[in-house]
């Protein structure tokens, strides 16, 4: 018998650009080519810059596609396939938040020569937040079609919730989602107030003070107030 041609694990199978099947794969030459070159850079930091929030948009579109998918699952009611899903969405706003921190390192005064090319972009623009005010409403809903199936007021859902362990656990998956936007917006704005200030105009004409009236915005306000009744009902009972 003939014997087998071994496989010659350095040259790629996959079709692409790229001379590895890890680059065609993930499409490596397209992807590092998003960023300015340094030639057309008016400031170094501006890698520094794009490469925060092009990473944030990708984390947000993985975020954004799970709460999808996992309201999918609650509408077919498999509550313990959606709040699997809810843990890596809840998880991949923690690393978009996280990734924030990377723009304090911009000087602030150095930062104004890169805010003089970016035009009228602006955060409120984003393809990520924009994704998370359109898939978290149909969430929400979702998880109230199944508590009302079940005749649960949200308090009857806290206060029975080891009777209900799974829809409870996604009551708590959406209000860490809601907590997780907050806190990613929170830090969103204290990043602009630590670069730019909090007493100026921001690029598409809007007051920074007014970022930190709109993430007060609660995404399931009846989840927060169910707290609030809980604590009541507990005085009642002492």
């Amino acid at each position: 018998m003939a014997s087998e041609v071994e496989e010659d694990y350095s040259q790629p199978v996959l079709p692409g650009k790229g001379t590895s099947d890890y680059e065609r794969y993930l499409r490596t030459d397209e992807l590092l080519a998003l960023q300015k070159t340094p030639e057309e850079m008016v400031h170094r930091d501006e890698l520094l810059f794009q490469t925060v929030h092009q990473s944030s948009e990708l984390w947000l579109k993985f975020a954004c596609f799970e709460v999808e998918t996992a309201t999918k699952h609650l509408r077919d009611h498999e509550p313990a396939h959606a709040v699997r899903l809810l843990r890596r969405a809840n998880d991949a706003m923690k690393i978009a938040t996280q990734l924030l921190d990377m723009l304090e390192h911009m000087s602030p005064w150095e930062y104004q020569t890169i805010r003089r090319v970016l035009g009228h972009g602006s955060g409120f623009d984003s393809p990520g937040f924009r994704e998370i005010r359109r898939v978290s409403p149909s969430l929400g809903e979702a998880f109230h079609l199944l508590r009302r199936e079940l005749d649960l007021s949200l308090v009857d859902l806290y206060v029975r919730g080891r009777e209900f362990e799974e829809l409870y656990q996604v009551a708590e998956s959406l209000i860490e989602w809601d907590e997780r936007v907050s806190v990613w917006r929170f830090r969103h704005y204290k990043v602009v107030a630590r670069v730019i200030g909090d007493e100026v105009v921001g690029t598409q004409g809007t007051p920074v003070e007014l970022l930190s009236g709109l993430i007060k915005n609660k995404l399931y306000p009846e989840l927060w107030q169910a707290r609030n009744e809980l604590t009541a009902l507990a005085k009642e009972e002492d």
